[in-house]
């Protein structure tokens, strides 16, 4: 072949190559950026995917969404053409705040529409980047999209909020941004791995482990003062809700409930059984809300998936934190957290 012959064969296949990757690119989809909230607006949704009961990130849709289908939840701000935006400026250590947000859709406008999913249209979870505090709250939506909640985060530092939903006729998604409470700040490890903790007066025994890969059987038991509680009450659809967080980046994993109240089947304890796919080995934090005698509750284990030796995730936890003045670096500690969740509601 002569040199004008192969020189045409090379730019050719240059142009097969880059072609590729630009449409694996598109593929792949954008993880995007916080978009900017419209008030008053309402949602121009197009709908891909299908909605799910399950928990966390399921039924992702198709498409534009496959590549983000192998991402755990929480770990992006923005999938699909939804985006969770924040809307609340200083947050203080200790003081109630009004937590505002808004989700926004493919056609940059406020999301109003909503799946009802475990009892409510959208959850948000407030956790401490170093997964000693934890919350679970549900806020109310205003007609202009704007979601509000009463939130109290007890300490300077780095937190993740989480909002876990479905828009109507579009995906389940759990989207994540960072939140950050001014003041000098120091993490604190992750509390050992236990099988067994209290809460209020409970204990709460832990069985099965996580396996990195695959869909793993955990599950709960809780007794007070030595006897099982069989009389646990429903809350969000089952007898028990479970978010596990890995700890290092807070990927949020799918956690699916067995059974319902009511099926004739599930008992209301002292047995609350879940099941779990942890993406990786490592550190995982895991928080059951139960309820019993009116009054919901929050027990805390640190679990470690996959065999001794697996890596966890790495650490995302920030060394410096906002004090309020910019370029200033705290060194105070942030102050005692309790190694159970916090619950609000």
């Amino acid at each position: 072949m002569n040199t004008a012959g192969r020189l045409g064969l090379y730019a050719l296949g240059l142009a097969v190559a880059f072609g590729g990757a630009f449409g694996v690119g598109g593929a792949v989809g954008d993880t995007g950026t916080p978009g900017t909230a419209v008030p008053g607006a309402h949602a121009g949704q197009t709908g891909e995917g299908h909605s799910s009961e399950g928990h966390g990130s399921e039924g992702r849709g198709t498409g534009a969404q496959a590549g983000a289908a192998d991402t755990p939840g929480g770990l992006q701000v923005s999938e699909g053409g939804y985006t969770f935006v924040p809307l609340t400026g200083e947050i203080r250590p200790g003081e109630p705040t009004d937590f505002r947000f808004a989700v926004t859709g493919p056609g940059g406008r406020n999301v109003t529409g909503f799946e009802v999913r475990h009892d409510k249209r959208l959850h948000l979870i407030v956790a401490s980047r170093d997964l000693t505090t934890f919350q679970h709250v549900h806020p109310e939506m205003s007609a202009d999209g704007v979601w509000t909640v009463k939130l109290t985060l007890p300490a300077a530092g780095a937190y993740r909020a989480f909002a876990d939903f479905a828009p109507a006729g579009g995906p389940a998604l759990t989207l994540g941004a960072d939140v950050f409470v001014a003041g000098g700040y120091t993490p604190r490890p992750l509390p050992a791995a236990s099988r067994t903790t209290t809460v209020d007066g409970y204990t709460v025994e832990l069985a099965g482990d996580l396996v990195p890969g695959r869909s793993s059987r955990l599950a709960l038991r809780v007794t007070k003062a030595g006897e099982p509680v069989t009389d646990l009450q429903p809350y969000l659809g089952a007898y028990g809700h479970l978010v596990a967080l890995r700890g290092g980046d807070l990927a949020y994993l799918h956690v699916h409930p067995e059974g319902a109240p009511g099926d004739g089947v599930t008992k209301a304890g002292p047995e609350i059984v879940f099941y779990a796919e942890a993406p990786s080995g490592g550190e995982y934090r895991l928080f059951l809300d139960f309820q019993h005698q009116g009054q919901v509750r929050t027990a805390a284990f640190t679990v470690h998936a996959g065999p001794p030796g697996a890596q966890p995730a790495p650490s995302t936890t920030p060394s410096t934190m906002p004090s309020g003045k910019p370029g200033s670096t705290p060194s105070a500690g942030e102050g005692d957290h309790a190694d159970q969740g916090e619950h609000a509601h």
